[in-house]
């Protein structure tokens, strides 16, 4: 179990690509799955309304995720090329330090708990109508949240040292238990959305105790030490920088929600924020087939480059990218043609249907493009390369659907909030081009260790 990082430098590409994409995609279905059922339950067993609170909530706790995923993703890309540069200590020293970060987060949303929750709720565009339900959803999350740092930042190092199941079973587990403890708050404790958060908040505490004995039993390659818990800020700035875009990437997801949901309330009302945030969710759902092959692909390319084997880096890049332009491509395709039975999965009422079925149809008609746009700023992130890493990350949400949500609606209404998605789409995919165009020699005319060596040998 020891060696089980060393598969990522010797096994086949697509059997590699397949062993680890796989469970993590399996895992990203089922947390999925697990945003779905929450929200058809509160859409039940509490109303729109209450929908409507949680997607305001949402933005605060992707915030969270979004240091997480720094830490998370910064660690493992730093983390698989230390392992494939034979640096086991220093990879241990890099978990230590990531560690303890995680117990900073979680403390600091301890405390946001008790004194900023609800001026919180209202920041993040909660009205008069919806901040009870907000304030409510935000409370155990907060006070939890050290339990989502860790689980969220140890599945994306499990996966940097190739333990593909195992990472999988981190996603799979907590999200079986919030969809058997959900119901049990909201409909037998009638405790609402605040059940919802709770049965969350339980779950992902469980398998932090899961994760803990993992690392602490010898079935890691990594080893958690005392020693390296004490912080060292050459580790800290490093995972930091590298992780930078990916807490981009998540909290400009939180902007973004912030945006949609203030031009959603102007133009529209509470109804299309309810709306808004059914089709989030459906929307969430169809982008983890193309997560799963990021998180398949990123320690595998990242660990061939720290071990100058850029062959099997390359062949890496191109069959990961191959799969996901299929996926994204169906998905498309289903979406467009079919959008009508994923809404009636929330909600019966014919208006809400109707309107989100015209949402998703606007929404989706660039999706074919999502899947090469995601994988390369993934692809610059585990190269270590921040700077493009960064601007790829950026790309979508921030540089071009929060502007374009901000200034359509003036002109077309909630329309124009639709419209914002698939132009997006467009402009972030054609930047990325032009990024993979000028480093195209990177990916593509770099030798293998073992051919330099050679041709030195000859000379």
């Amino acid at each position: 179990m020891k060696k089980q990082s060393d598969q990522l430098g010797t096994e086949p590409i697509p059997k590699l690509l397949r062993n680890i994409s796989v469970p993590a995609m399996i895992g990203m279905f089922v947390m999925a799955l697990y945003n779905v059922v929450d929200t058809i339950f509160i859409s039940h067993g509490v109303g729109l309304d209450a929908v409507a609170g949680v997607t305001i909530a949402f933005p605060v706790m992707m915030i969270m995720m979004a240091v997480a995923a720094a830490f998370g993703m910064g660690g493992a890309s730093v983390i698989s090329r230390r392992l494939g540069a034979q640096k086991k200590d220093d990879a241990d020293k890099v978990l230590g330090n990531i560690l303890f970060m995680i117990l900073l987060i979680g403390a600091v949303s301890f405390i946001g708990a008790f004194t900023i929750i609800e001026p919180l709720a209202q920041l993040f565009g909660a009205t008069p109508e919806v901040l009870s339900y907000a304030v409510e959803y935000l409370f155990p999350i907060l006070i939890g949240s050290v339990f989502f740092a860790f689980g969220f930042t140890a599945n994306a190092i499990i996966r940097s040292e190739g333990n593909s199941r195992f990472a999988m079973l981190t996603m799979v587990i907590p999200s079986i238990l919030n969809i058997i403890l959900s119901p049990i708050f909201i409909f037998v404790f009638n405790m609402g959305v605040g059940g919802a958060a709770i049965a969350t908040v339980l779950s992902q505490g469980i398998i932090s105790v899961i994760v803990l004995w993992y690392f602490l039993t010898g079935r890691s390659t990594l080893t958690i030490k005392i020693e390296n818990l004490l912080p060292q800020w050459v580790i800290i700035k490093e995972v930091s920088v590298i992780g930078f875009p990916a807490f981009v990437r998540q909290s400009s997801g939180s902007v973004m929600m912030i945006a949609i949901n203030t031009m959603l309330i102007r133009y529209g009302g509470e109804f299309y924020v309810s709306v808004f945030g059914i089709v989030q969710r459906i929307a969430m759902f169809t982008l983890m087939p193309m997560m799963g092959i990021l998180q398949g692909m990123q320690p595998i390319v990242g660990y061939n480059y720290g071990a100058k084997q850029y062959g099997r880096m390359r062949e890496t890049i191109l069959l990961s990218f191959k799969v996901v332009t299929v996926i994204s491509t169906f998905i498309f395709v289903l979406m467009i043609a079919v959008p009508a039975p994923f809404m009636r999965v929330f909600t019966s009422d014919p208006a809400t249907i109707e309107s989100g079925v015209e949402a998703i149809r606007i929404m989706f008609a660039a999706a074919f493009l999502i899947g090469a746009q995601v994988l390369s700023g993934g692809l610059y992130q585990a190269l270590g390369m921040a700077k493009p890493a960064l601007v790829l990350s950026m790309a979508r949400q921030i540089l071009f659907l929060i502007p374009l949500v901000l200034i359509l609606p003036s002109f077309l209404g909630v329309y124009g909030v639709w419209i914002a998605f698939p132009l997006a789409d467009i402009l972030a995919c054609a930047l990325a081009a032009i990024f993979l165009w000028k480093d195209r020699e990177l990916f593509f005319k770099k030798k293998d260790k073992d051919h330099t060596m050679e041709q030195e040998a000859k000379a």
